[in-house]
């Protein structure tokens, strides 16, 4: 259970565990385009990158497949989360040997799901993971746990779905700071080699994902240099580690994260990019839930959104169209205009019909945040928890893999084009 908080003061929801009986989960979720204001003139991408060496050309179009800076937007968009499954948590302190990934009411993930995201429109999938209570005192992985997680990157595939795979908040053991550095860049190169040798055969479909969210746990406030510091050497650990593995992965995609990925902190933290063998392969993912009240705090009274808003009083008076389109504005200055793809790996509004049973304001909401998005040249990837009860923000019913809400689903399909 994590809470977040934006430069207004208001939080944002990492993962909302209450009991299994309810199953009452929300989204895991970032910091959104909040957080300290660091003003849309911060920072711009540096190239730290070298030209990747002749060695790995004979590899190289096969890793890199169809996928470019220029065409990433077209190729992955619309995307979607399958989330609150394989990053889910089981209790007790393992190491498990069987997959946890039931651990918060979520069916096991099929291949009809993925077949029927790819039908909806999805093109791309994010697949959070979990890793470190599948790993032993040694730090090495269960087999059977690496066997599930590519099936489930087959299953994928096998619908025509990009992946984007990723080292999800395991436990929050990726704490930026000096006193936790050591110890977590050790456990990431650990992990991301043997995840890395795993799909190192897969072709540029497949993407990974460095880390999720980091943060200094319950520190809502704006990144100290110090946690900068460490969270700008947990993205080049990652690189590194991937890098090292060779085959596809010495040109493959990798996604790296701003701080918390929190637009405002990642303009003013991760304005240059970790050092790369490989030339122009890397990304930058940020998450957006803003206004938190409306999108996330389902005990509010904030259930209207926008310039189609009624009724002021049950309206957020910040974080509409206008904020919106600013804060992806500085992404696409600062990332995409300087060929940079941006990956909007989280975002999305709880149903809430006690006040909307129509869905007026969150299908308004999820349109708007997925075309402003693309429009701004990010790939919009849709947070689905997986429940399609009220507050929850589930589009499929995972055990039928049918549409649970396709209204909403064509609305997000329709806006990312």
């Amino acid at each position: 259970m994590r809470f977040m908080q934006s430069n207004t003061g208001r939080m944002g929801i990492r993962a909302i565990v209450l009991s299994f009986t309810t199953f009452v989960m929300l989204a895991s979720c970032g910091g959104g385009g909040g957080g300290a204001s660091a003003g849309s003139s911060g920072g711009g991408v540096s190239s730290s990158s070298s030209s990747s060496s002749s060695s790995s050309s004979s590899s190289s179009a096969t890793a890199i497949g169809p996928l470019t800076a220029a065409n990433a937007l077209t190729e992955m968009s619309p995307g979607w989360n399958v989330g609150n499954s394989l990053e889910a948590i089981g209790s007790g302190s393992g190491p498990f040997t069987t997959s946890q990934e039931g651990a918060w009411g979520n069916p096991a993930v099929t291949q009809a799901l993925m077949n029927s995201v790819k039908a909806a429109g999805f093109k791309s999938v994010r697949i959070p993971v979990a890793w470190h209570q599948y790993a032993n005192s040694s730090g090495t992985i269960s087999p059977a746990w690496m066997t599930r997680v590519t099936e489930v990157v087959d299953y994928a595939r096998n619908a025509g779905l990009y992946v984007i795979i990723n080292i999800h908040w395991d436990g929050g053991w990726m704490q930026p700071t000096y006193a936790s550095q050591t110890q977590a860049n050790a456990r990431l190169t650990q992990y991301w080699t043997q995840i890395a040798n795993n799909f190192k055969s897969y072709d540029g479909h497949v993407l990974f994902a460095g880390t999720n969210e980091v943060m200094v746990t319950d520190v809502y406030s704006a990144p100290t240099a110090e946690n900068c510091t460490v969270q700008n050497g947990f993205n080049q650990t990652f690189v590194n580690a991937v890098r090292a593995t060779g085959g596809n992965n010495a040109t493959r995609w990798l996604v790296v994260q701003g701080y918390n990925t929190n637009i405002d902190h990642t303009i003013s933290c991760n304005a240059t990019l970790p050092t790369d063998t490989a030339t122009k392969r890397l990304m930058m993912e940020v998450h957006y839930y803003d206004p938190f009240n409306f999108t996330l705090n389902t005990a509010s009274n904030i259930w209207q959104w926008g310039n189609i808003a009624t009724n002021m009083a049950v309206t957020e008076t910040w974080a509409n169209e206008t904020y919106t389109d600013a804060q992806f504005q500085k992404m696409k200055i600062n990332f995409v205009d300087k060929g940079v793809p941006v990956i909007l790996g989280e975002y999305a509004a709880s149903l809430r019909t006690e006040y909307d049973p129509s869905q007026t304001y969150r299908n308004y909401w999820n349109k708007y945040i997925t075309r402003s998005a693309y429009q701004h040249g990010m790939v919009p990837v849709y947070w689905d928890n997986g429940y399609l009860s009220n507050h929850q923000s589930g589009l499929f019913n995972r055990s039928t893999a049918v549409q649970g809400y396709p209204i909403t689903i064509s609305e997000i399909v329709g806006a990312a084009q």
